[in-house]
């Protein structure tokens, strides 16, 4: 399993790094049944996050037809509605807003990558917190079940998307998760779905952490009202 995470101008480092770190040593417990690595869709250079200007170095290009995973982090800024300005006094401090970020994103090459990894089997594209917001900004998850940060859930629904207040939610090819740590989450249930338990619970102990929750899928009958 290949994984390829995709870095944008203001993306969250730990949405990255999180399942970057649980991946890569993944790949080390299954003697390299998984291989991960930072991309962006205009190729190799220095990627500025949206944390205090720290910035990673995306290593290749998107390739939105190679088989594996292709993994969408969120943006990291202030939280809120970019319009409302009024306690800036600054032109343009409205900039550092989460939605004009990844809004930002989709004015790039970005979408039609995605678009084309979301079209081929081959691929299972993923997302920590903000990332399904993105793919449904972008029109590609109307109908489809997802999860994002909490104070995105709205907004997501909004888009034509079934909102799921879940942890990690596996809708077959797109698995999404939730609030910024969830990244760990979902890098341990991807090496669980794809290379096996047995490599996920080792991965697990090496990093001292236990996934939360329960994995939502859309399989077995629905609850009853409570």
């Amino acid at each position: 399993m290949h994984v390829q995470i995709v870095l944008f101008d203001g993306f969250d480092p730990l949405d990255a790094i999180a399942p970057f770190e649980v991946l890569h040593a993944g790949g080390t417990a299954s003697g390299g049944a998984v291989s991960v690595e930072l991309v962006s869709a205009e190729g190799p250079r220095e990627v500025v996050s949206g944390t205090g200007g720290l910035s990673l170095r995306a290593t290749g290009t998107l390739d939105p037809r190679r088989p594996g995973v292709v993994l969408v982090p969120g943006a990291s800024g202030r939280v809120g509605d970019p319009g409302d300005t009024a306690d800036f006094e600054n032109e343009g401090t409205q900039d550092d807003a989460i939605p004009v970020r990844l809004a930002r994103a989709l004015d790039t090459e970005l979408p039609v990558l995605l678009k084309a990894a979301m079209e081929d089997a081959r691929i299972t594209v993923a997302t920590v917190c903000g990332g399904s917001l993105v793919l449904a900004m972008a029109g590609f998850l109307q109908g489809r079940h997802a999860t994002t940060h909490h104070l995105g859930l709205d907004l997501l629904d909004a888009t034509g998307v079934h909102a799921v207040r879940a942890r990690v939610v596996d809708d077959g090819d797109l698995i999404t998760a939730a609030g910024v740590t969830s990244g760990l989450d979902l890098g341990l249930y991807l090496l669980e779905r794809e290379v096996g338990p047995q490599i996920a619970h080792a991965v697990e102990e090496l990093f001292a952490h236990e996934r939360r929750g329960t994995t939502w899928l859309s399989d077995g009958p629905e609850p009853a009202a409570v």
